[in-house]
């Protein structure tokens, strides 16, 4: 299903060393819903914001176009040769929740509509009588315009983006070498650092290996001479238990061996004094 656009054709008016836009009206007159995608030849050149969507029957909807700012005014009879491209195709009943995104990935190229717009160099507001050149670009032959390849179309974005000439990308690629040069610098740099780094720690590995040696020598010799002494104080105190042991038996003997002679004897001449007294 085709829809139809408003102006037929992109008019831009000078300066163009600031940034010139135009509104491209997109109408959907169809009886169903239809889903749009603006395309250019010069994709760096232009932001389009929106730059696809829906339109839903009877509605249209307005697509600012900005040709961002040039960082030279081009000359008055330049020619123009920058093109967009309007598509558009139905969205089913099958369709009517999926995404515009998707719908144009699966979508079959014999039902797209599409629509070429032409852009106009316009001299400022004033000067259409004197510089009529610049109202229209010149249009090349028909045996140039054979020779010629036409750019392919290309979705623009919808963000600005800054313009490039030659001399910009001859500051990028001087740029790009400088920082080429900047990283191998500080890569030989953090190389040689870490070597240094890895050479220090290396050697205080080597320091505290042998600190933990040393008190691991002096914790032996320490735990040997307290050994000693435990054992030497187990000693002496075995020595003393075997003393008192020998203390008990020795009394122990004693005592078994009955009352001395002496007790015994005293014993007797008290019983017999108690017997002559009663008796």
């Amino acid at each position: 299903m085709s829809v139809e656009i408003d102006p037929l054709e992109l008019g831009f008016r000078r300066p163009f060393t600031v940034e010139v836009s135009q509104i491209l009206r997109i109408r959907n007159p169809n009886t169903s819903p239809v889903a749009f995608k603006v395309k250019t030849t010069a994709p760096k050149q232009y932001c389009v914001r929106p730059n696809s969507g829906r339109i839903e029957p009877g509605h249209d909807v307005e697509v600012s176009v900005l040709l961002q700012a040039m960082k030279q005014e081009p000359p008055s009879d330049a020619r123009c040769r920058d093109k967009f491209l309007v598509q558009s195709v139905a969205i089913t009943g099958d369709k009517e929740f999926t995404n515009v995104a998707q719908i144009w990935d699966g979508v079959d190229k014999s039902q797209v509509q599409e629509k070429k717009i032409r852009v106009l160099w316009l001299p400022p507001f004033g000067e259409e009588t004197t510089s009529p050149v610049a109202a229209t670009p010149i249009r090349p032959s028909t045996s140039s315009r054979a020779e010629e390849t036409p750019a392919p179309f290309t979705s623009p974005s919808e963000t600005r983006s800054s313009t490039v000439d030659t001399r910009d990308i001859k500051q990028e690629s001087d740029v790009g070498e400088n920082f080429q040069s900047t990283v191998a610098a500080v890569a030989s740099t953090a190389q040689h650092t870490a070597s240094e780094t890895y050479e220090q720690l290396k050697e205080q590995l080597a320091k505290a290996q042998a600190t933990i040696a040393s008190l691991q020598n002096d914790a032996a010799s320490g735990l040997r001479q307290r050994k000693a002494a435990v054992a030497d104080a187990v000693g002496e105190q075995a020595s003393n238990v075997q003393a008192t042991a020998q203390d008990l038996a020795q009394s122990a003997r004693q005592g078994t061996e009955g009352v001395p002679v002496q007790i015994a004897a005293v014993l007797c001449l008290v019983s017999f004094l108690l017997a002559y007294i009663f008796f």
